[in-house]
């Protein structure tokens, strides 16, 4: 028998209800909805709040992009001599699709302008809007037409005021230019009172090219190579010359001389240089339509004018005349 002995005072045999998780939570799908994420899954939907994260991520990309054409292009003013750029008027891609009807590949850039490593390969342009470089504008059209280019136009604090048909020179904004990796060139044009042309396309290895007529040999050269044959391409050199210097710059007197010269060549050939079109073609219109010297050239020179006009190359320069 026990020392002591405790009387009870709960019954042993009453049930207690524990409970069975920690911790409980409303759940907030309704009864009978199918639409939940493990349906969606198990049925191979998409989660709606998944579709929401996917167009926020989309935004955040599209933002992101347009941030580095941005510093892209604040990169490119600082490393150049202009960096006191004031306005920047448009950012523009060839209306012509994304085809591969190019003359070059770029294979064929990279031996010209040496080897892409990822940026943009761009080629500024300085020109002073009281005498606009027409060649330097139909042959960027004709860049358009091969390469993919992502063209734009500033103005210079030390110009007051440009032209809007200047302003649009180039073509229209396209929607893409945020995305500078999908453009093989970059131009840009600015205007600035300067007395010459100049273009500059690598600050690093590569000096500044002066003059119209020696840019336009430069991008010539990215669309079709110079002349094999040594005489023809001095023929050829010797008339981009006489058209800059004498046609456009010159006397009244010595635009008269090389218009004779130049209808006694195209009574020996359909093209200025030859049987084929070459630079000397391009160089010798736009000389002519900026000097105005058109209305009174002789028979051989204006067939050859309107031969000119067939090909469709001097829409840009017509339409600044």
């Amino acid at each position: 028998m026990p020392m002591y002995q405790v009387k009870p005072i709960v019954d042993r045999h009453i049930a207690i209800d524990l409970p069975t998780c920690m911790y409980s939570y409303q759940i907030h799908a309704q009864h009978g909805d199918s639409c939940t994420a493990e349906h969606a899954l198990q049925n191979g939907e998409v989660d709606p709040s998944v579709k929401a994260l996917e167009a926020r991520q989309d935004e955040i990309m599209r933002k992101l992009y347009e941030l580095k054409a941005t510093v892209d292009g604040l990169a490119k003013t600082v490393t150049t001599p202009d960096a006191d750029l004031d306005l920047t008027v448009g950012s523009s891609l060839s209306s012509q699709s994304f085809s591969s009807a190019a003359l070059k590949s770029p294979t064929d850039l990279d031996a010209v302008l040496g080897k892409d490593l990822g940026a943009l390969r761009d080629i500024v342009v300085n020109a002073n809007p009281a005498h606009p470089p027409l060649s330097l504008l139909v042959l960027h059209g004709l860049l358009c037409q091969h390469y993919r280019v992502l063209s734009s136009v500033h103005v210079h604090s030390s110009v007051a005021s440009v032209p809007p048909q200047l302003m649009s020179c180039l073509g229209p904004r396209h929607p893409d230019s945020y995305a500078r990796h999908m453009f093989q060139l970059g131009f840009t044009l600015i205007w600035k009172n300067v007395p010459k042309v100049q273009m500059k396309f690598s600050i690093q290895n590569m000096c500044p090219i002066e003059g119209e007529a020696n840019i336009a040999r430069f991008l010539y050269k990215l669309l079709v190579p110079y002349p094999s044959d040594p005489a023809v391409a001095t023929l050829v050199d010797s008339w981009v010359d006489t058209a800059f210097f004498q046609l456009a710059e010159g006397s009244t007197k010595e635009r008269s001389a090389v218009l004779r010269a130049l209808n006694s060549a195209l009574a020996r050939s359909p093209w200025v240089a030859g049987s084929e079109y070459s630079l000397a073609d391009m160089a010798c219109y736009c000389c002519v339509m900026r000097s105005g010297s058109a209305s009174a050239a002789p028979a051989n020179v204006l067939r050859w004018i309107k031969s000119c006009e067939n090909l469709g190359h001097f829409k840009p320069a017509e339409m600044l005349q």
